[in-house]
């Protein structure tokens, strides 16, 4: 967390929690903690490996990665 007035500091992670509260959490129950860290858990493996981005021109990161790499 950066100091007080300073919002560009935590501005990726609040746009992640956004997005983790709209995709992941909102209108779902959990039958114990358990549940849901592992769904939580899936959920933050997706987001760093598996969902598309227009930004990457339509690839996942992994591909983008991969694409990068053969490029090289």
């Amino acid at each position: 967390m950066s100091r007080k007035a300073t919002c560009l500091d935590n501005a990726c992670m609040e746009g992640f929690f956004g997005h983790m509260k709209d995709e992941f959490y909102r209108g779902r129950r959990f039958e114990s903690f358990e549940a849901f860290k592992t769904a939580l858990e899936e959920y933050i493996a997706y987001w760093n490996t598996g969902r598309y981005q227009v930004c990457l021109k339509g690839m996942t990161p992994v591909q983008y990665r991969g694409h990068s790499m053969r490029a090289a």
